[in-house]
């Protein structure tokens, strides 16, 4: 293919070509879905329907599985059709489509980390002023922040990734990403790859400076906690969401940062799902599963839901 207009279509190949693990590939796959959807999906709805948990920390929570659902939707599905159909095609409009929403989804995933890391800073570091900083309004003004930085920052990756020609359309990934498809790019694809890459690891590299700093202000607050307990529960908040944050930025960065003249492997496979797949599904967990006042709220909102759905099932008519 001489150039990118004539590119109706890429090729996926991320896993084997093989029927039966193709099989097996779709089914862990599904079960991968399915749990980020019930997981994100029961956040999202407890959140909504406890009035107490609107604060800021629960509307960042409710914001990021709003994120982490849209991020696994935009790669697990179209992957696991291709699976099951036994193809590997997705069009050009899907590939653009695929690279345009995964990066809107996790550079505003990103940015939210470091607003809720900002928001753990004020709590433990000025917890006085904690209701005044972080109100409601400033609360929902930071997280409209991270998504508008994601679609603006995914707006300029996409159009100048899809710049360049395409000399082939075979991609060795199980969705389209960057990385790949400026390896199959044959013009452009150098200037174009350190334009992208210069100005998202600059950009990432000032961000998570900032949210180190954070976190060292935090560590040292709590150092000064005189009750164990206390430094106990300050840490067990903080150093899953740190390790969140690093997860991101060394995967990330790794499948970015890698040349892309190398030859594909299953590390590429491997790095993709850590950064793509996992904290969809780890991160209900992580933040929010483990909360005692999450947990409270949920059961509450079970119990008062209950009542309805037995009235419902009584009152039986009797005709006489």
């Amino acid at each position: 293919m001489s150039n990118q207009s004539r590119v109706t279509e890429f090729l996926l190949h991320g896993f084997a070509d093989i029927q039966e693990l193709q099989i097996y590939h779709s089914i862990v796959f599904i079960i991968i879905y399915l749990v980020a959807f019930m997981e994100n999906l029961l956040i999202i709805t407890v959140i909504i329907y406890s009035h107490h948990l609107h604060i800021p920390m629960y509307i960042f929570l409710e914001n990021l599985s709003f994120q982490d659902f849209g991020s696994i939707s935009v790669t697990v599905p179209k992957s696991m059709v291709n699976s099951l159909m036994n193809t590997q095609a997705i069009s050009y409009s899907g590939c653009v489509s695929q690279v345009f929403f995964l990066v809107f989804f996790m550079i505003s995933h990103f940015l939210l980390l470091g607003v809720m890391a900002y928001d753990r800073y004020v709590a433990i570091c000025n917890p006085l002023n904690y209701e005044t900083v972080m109100n409601k309004k400033v609360c929902i003004q930071m997280a409209m922040g991270a998504w508008l930085g994601g679609l603006f920052y995914s707006i300029l990756y996409t159009g100048n990734a899809f710049t360049v020609e395409f000399c082939s359309n075979v991609i060795y990934q199980f969705f389209c990403e960057i990385p790949q498809l400026l390896k199959i790019a044959c013009s452009g694809s150098y200037d174009t790859e350190i334009w992208i890459i210069t100005f998202g690891v600059g950009l990432g590299f000032i961000y998570f400076t900032l949210v180190i700093f954070s976190y060292v202000q935090i560590i040292r607050a709590v150092l000064k906690i005189p009750s164990t307990k206390g430094k106990q529960k300050a840490f067990s908040t903080c150093m899953p969401h740190l390790i969140v944050i690093s997860l991101c930025v060394v995967s990330g960065t790794f499948a970015y940062l890698k040349p892309t003249a190398s030859s594909p492997s299953a590390l590429d496979l491997l790095v993709s799902i850590l950064y793509c797949i996992v904290p969809p599904v780890m991160n209900p967990l992580i933040y929010t599963m483990r909360n005692t006042e999450f947990k409270k709220a949920f059961w509450k909102l079970i119990l008062r839901m209950s009542p309805q759905f037995f009235i419902k099932k009584k009152s039986p008519v009797y005709v006489l």
